[in-house]
């Protein structure tokens, strides 16, 4: 833990993805995701909510985000999220290193390790993504078992109070994690810790799934509402799946499953490869997170299994397989993603700083994600066109014809003002400001 190298590639990892966030943020390509976390972590001193969520309790159990609220109070800048969780994506390698080195015995080898994992694809995918909670738990995992490996059963327990903050689904995973040590490490100290994890861990799942998440009125509506049809499609959609998978575990050779650690994996991956959609399943997406750690771990161990004289092949080998995948799949879409800022990036911003503060504001994605950290009345257009507009102001702008809820409200939100619901306010360019007529002034 000491190698100069590994903390400098930290940092450089970091920073790399600190700056293509902060590009990304600039040419105004952050989704829904990322101004609910913004207004989330605004008011996590307060109301912890956001206009579309209402209460984010409703949807998860995430006390981490208290930590990130502290860290946007502190530095009151939207790339604050961007740069938490490239520092999160960062942290992932120095536990795979650790553990590789204890294995190898070999710095040159430990370094191959961590080199593996920052070239990881479907990591880069997570941290490159909009901010997600899901964003802390690679690292967060990864840390903890690294720490139970080692017998640090202070560090073990510090690790899974970070992991179980960090999402629901984390103290399922947890749960079944805690208990499989407790078989494994039975009658020593390490498996009575394990089985106190583990009844933590199910101690948090109750309180949620039993508490809070039924009070809150919140349904797994989405991804997991089955239906004879979405069963009987499910070999249709078998190859995406088994793609994923591909995708997942090819870049580590497989190496996972050679390892008893990759049945800590099993409920992770079982989790987004059961959705009814291909969302979960798709690399660049938040969803990433919930499995990420534990297959790196497993892969960590797995390289146990090979002789010292090879595990320097193998693990150049991974190396080229991650290169090969940011060639033929990136998860980063770079030319979705990434671009100079034009003339309309700058336009926007100007024009948003022109608003009121508090105003109410219903807009598309490229507005609203921009708005979010500093206006918690900020929000989206309705997803849907037969449900009425109710904001005081919307603001479209017509500069970014792609946006989603532009093209799915546009029209409309043009039927409301030829009603007279709405009349004109201030355009500029592409940009128009609406306010309602009725009750708004």
């Amino acid at each position: 833990m000491r190698d100069r190298f590994l903390w400098i590639g930290c940092l450089a990892y970091a920073a790399l993805f600190t700056g293509l966030g902060a590009l990304k943020y600039g040419v105004h390509r952050n989704l829904v995701d990322f101004g609910i976390f913004a207004q989330t972590a605004a008011s996590a001193f307060g109301c912890f909510c956001n206009p579309i969520e209402g209460s984010h309790w409703a949807f998860h159990f995430s006390p981490i985000l208290y930590g990130v609220g502290a860290a946007v109070a502190a530095f009151q800048s939207p790339l604050t999220l961007v740069a938490l969780q490239a520092i999160a994506g960062a942290l992932v390698a120095p536990p795979i290193y650790a553990l590789v080195l204890r294995s190898s015995g070999d710095a040159g080898v430990a370094r191959l390790g961590a080199l593996t994992v920052w070239l990881y694809p479907p990591l880069a995918g997570l941290t490159f993504g909009d901010f997600h909670e899901n964003g802390f738990a690679p690292a967060a995992v990864a840390w903890t078992l690294y720490a139970f490996d080692a017998g640090a059963m202070a560090g073990t327990l510090v690790g899974a109070a970070i992991v179980l903050a960090i999402k629901e689904d984390q103290a399922i995973f947890l749960a079944i994690a805690g208990a499989l040590g407790a078989r494994w490490f039975r009658g020593t100290t390490r498996g009575r810790v394990a089985a106190g994890i583990a009844v933590a861990s199910v101690l948090v799942c109750v309180a949620y799934f039993a508490l809070i998440a039924p009070h809150a009125g919140w349904q797994p509506s989405r991804f997991y509402a089955w239906s004879g049809g979405d069963a009987r499609n499910l070999l249709s959609g078998l190859p995406a799946r088994l793609g994923f998978l591909l995708l997942a575990l090819g870049p580590l050779l497989f190496l996972p499953l050679l390892s008893p650690a990759f049945a800590l994996a099993v409920a992770p991956l079982a989790e987004v490869l059961l959705s009814r959609m291909p969302t979960t399943f798709t690399m660049g997406t938040h969803y990433a997170g919930a499995w990420i750690g534990y297959v790196l771990v497993a892969f960590a161990f797995a390289l146990q299994r090979i002789s010292q004289k090879r595990q320097r092949a193998v693990l150049g080998a991974c190396i080229a397989l991650c290169a090969v995948e940011f060639l033929v799949a990136d998860p980063l879409h770079p030319g979705l993603n990434l671009r100079p800022v034009e003339t309309r990036d700058v336009a926007l911003d100007r024009f948003l700083q022109t608003l009121p503060p508090r105003a109410g504001i219903a807009t598309q994605e490229e507005a609203y994600t921009h708005l979010a950290l500093s206006d918690p009345n900020a929000q989206l257009l309705p997803e849907f066109p037969d449900v009425p507009a109710s904001a005081c102001f919307v603001l479209l702008d017509r500069d970014f014809p792609d946006s989603a809820r532009l093209q799915e409200y546009g029209g409309a939100f043009a039927a409301f003002v030829a009603e007279g619901r709405y009349a004109l306010a201030a355009r500029s360019g592409g940009i128009s400001l609406y306010r309602r007529l009725d009750r708004c002034r």
